[in-house]
């Protein structure tokens, strides 16, 4: 009976963990052939050549010597950080409303909102340059900010979370007197902080890595972010690949540490966890 349950265990899990192991390499080998690219020289890499090497330090150098890196990451970062606190504070208010007080002009407001999700941002290039250029924002970090305050998507997910908050919260804090603001402040906020990390993440993952729109609104190098330096790095005459692979370990740290940090309250998050 024994031998069974091995051979049906064994039959029955062999495929799906084969399966698992394939999509965890080939997830993560963008990464590995990344590292071992910052150890290499540009011809190597472009022979291909999958073995660490040794010119890890003269890339880390020569990074630093075509690159000012501080003040490129403190560019990308000061973007990311004011994107990721309004654009919460924007949508979670959004989402709030749009769940609690519910009424058929919000709701058509709401089906609204959610059609511009359909919407591709190539449709939106245009218009978008045109009123940031007659507002007076372009070559600002302003023009990147503004346009990714009200996120549709993020107003989704907050409203979807917070189908999940107790109503019996509220109708307690009304009846001790709290007004609507303090509910959402001293109530909502901490009860639903697992739904914050989950969009602080996405929000940050997407502002940090935006490459497009500020390719379009910024045209000195003073302004730009990590990502647009990179892509110049990239496309030099004589692209030197060590040095690019170097930048995209630098640009990658923050968006892991950020993740690995919040795992835990991402998965709450996305899973519609509230405690």
């Amino acid at each position: 009976m024994m031998k069974n349950i091995f051979i049906r265990f064994s039959f029955a899990d062999l495929f799906t963990y084969l399966f698992l192991a394939v999509m965890a390499f080939l997830s993560i080998f963008p990464f590995i052939w990344m590292v071992i690219g910052a150890t290499n020289n540009s011809i190597d890499i472009t022979k291909g050549k999958i073995s660490f090497g040794d010119q890890l330090w003269v890339n880390i150098a020569s990074f630093f010597e075509q690159v000012d890196v501080g003040l490129i990451f403190w560019n990308s970062s000061k973007i990311t950080i004011i994107t990721c606190v309004l654009t919460l504070g924007i949508s979670s208010v959004a989402g709030y409303g749009f769940e609690v007080f519910r009424s058929k002009p919000r709701e058509r407001l709401y089906t609204m909102v959610l059609l511009t999700l359909m919407i591709p941002f190539a449709a939106l290039m245009i218009p978008l340059f045109i009123s940031i250029a007659k507002a007076g924002l372009i070559n600002t970090h302003a023009a990147i900010i503004l346009p990714g305050l009200a996120s549709a998507f993020i107003i989704f997910y907050f409203r979807q979370c917070t189908k999940a908050f107790p109503p019996e919260l509220r109708d307690a804090a009304k009846v001790d007197g709290l007004k609507e603001w303090q509910i959402f402040l001293y109530i909502y906020l901490p009860v639903m902080k697992s739904t914050y990390a989950a969009a602080f993440i996405i929000v940050f993952m997407a502002s940090w890595n935006n490459y497009l729109w500020p390719l379009i609104v910024l045209q000195s190098n003073e302004l730009k972010t990590i990502t647009l330096v990179i892509s110049s790095l990239a496309s030099a005459y004589y692209p030197d690949y060590g040095v690019v692979m170097v930048g995209t370990i630098f640009a990658t740290i923050p968006t892991l540490a950020i993740f690995f940090l919040m795992q835990r309250q991402f998965v709450q998050g996305m899973l519609g966890a509230v405690k």
